[in-house]
């Protein structure tokens, strides 16, 4: 937020439901409003004032997150290990490069999302739901109605089922999105064997543990915002899965990773994506890797598109039990959460709003 600026003159008073239902039932996203060239922000977007406040006495870091190079990943296979070993312990975040997706098929999936986005406002409405069991859902704030703060971007979030021949996606970004689901799958498990030994475990330890198994492409579209200083685009908040594997397009910097107290800007670097640990690989390691708090701001640049593929496990599995890996736990090294049902904890993530869910919070012992 800009020095100066009066936020509690901003954040006023109003029938904020009433709001937030107007807003939803334009179905046109926060795309729709940008689109009417507005020049101040809706107040259901303003920040609270204490937060705007405290925004002012945050410093900002000047590290950026490790590059990790997979190239000769047979040869520098130890190297690599020991990088990423770092990276999970201490960051939680690092970039990967000479992955083996082709830039074309990231590009494409970039340019699949803009389409989508930027198609005639009718033919996105058939897909904006807020039903989470739909395997394609359009929509602006997932937490709309329990969040402090509507968030300046929309949504389409696409359910990955490995039988799926992708008939249900829009027309738009079907082929594109096939495509670059095939290889978020083998990355994966690239990147899993590498964590797994990381742990000192077996490298199909952690795919044995089914965390691969299913997986969601959160497709986010923000476009510029007119006071970017009191709004933001993805409150902070941890990944609740296992694994996130983003790309995001090279126009804007909005991801940022909260590091000793103090925001890091994740600077885009040409084929490069991000990879970050969830809280669940952060309970099953027993703590040893590090699920980190991370945010992305709005910009008056835009629109700044990203995809984070999200590998949560067997979610409709509701019966399935994660806890720390017996391997892993010593007399000096005991458990520090409890197990957990994947159902129970799917449902606690979907009744609480992002910026107040804590996932490792409900399980430590």
């Amino acid at each position: 937020m800009a020095e100066g600026i009066d936020s509690s003159a901003v954040y006023q008073q109003y029938d904020r439901i009433e709001m937030l239902k107007a807003f939803d039932d334009t179905k046109a996203g926060v795309k729709g409003l940008s689109d009417s060239g507005l020049f101040q922000l809706p107040q259901i977007f303003v920040r609270p004032p204490e937060e705007l406040t405290a925004e002012l006495k945050l410093e900002k870091g000047r590290v950026q997150v490790p590059v990790i190079d997979l190239s000769g990943i047979d040869r520098r296979r130890k190297q690599i290990v020991e990088q990423v070993r770092s990276a999970a312990e201490t960051w939680g975040f690092f970039q990967v490069v000479s992955h083996g997706i082709p830039q074309s098929v990231c590009d494409g999936m970039i340019d699949g999302v803009r389409r989508f986005n930027e198609q005639d406002v009718d033919e996105k409405k058939k897909y904006y739901s807020r039903d989470t069991a739909k395997s394609v859902r359009y929509h602006s704030s997932y937490d709309l109605f329990m969040s402090k703060t509507a968030t300046w971007k929309d949504t389409l979030t696409i359910s990955c089922n490995s039988g799926s021949d992708g008939d249900e996606l829009p027309s738009v970004c079907r082929d594109s999105t096939v495509e670059y689901s095939k290889h978020m799958v083998n990355l994966g498990n690239i990147l899993l064997g590498l964590l797994s030994e990381a742990l000192g475990l077996d490298t199909d330890f952690l795919g044995k543990m089914e965390c691969l198994k299913g997986h969601r492409l959160h497709c986010h579209y923000y476009p510029a915002c007119p006071e970017p200083e009191l709004a933001i685009g993805t409150v902070k908040h941890s990944d609740a899965g296992f694994l996130t594997i983003l790309v995001q397009n090279q126009l804007v910097s909005g991801l940022q990773v909260l590091c000793e107290g103090k925001w890091n800007d994740i600077q885009p670097v040409q084929g490069a994506l991000v990879v970050n640990i969830g809280d669940l690989l952060q309970l099953v390691s027993n703590g040893k890797f590090r699920s980190n708090e991370h945010r992305a701001i709005a910009s008056r640049m835009g629109p700044r598109i990203s995809v984070a593929c999200f590998f949560s496990g067997p979610i409709d599995n509701t019966a399935k039990i994660y806890g720390p890996i017996e391997e892993l736990i010593t007399k000096q090294n005991p458990a520090v959460y409890k197990a957990v049902a994947l159902g129970d904890y799917v449902m606690n993530f979907l009744k609480t709003g992002m910026e107040d869910y804590r996932s490792l919070d409900y399980y430590k012992v």
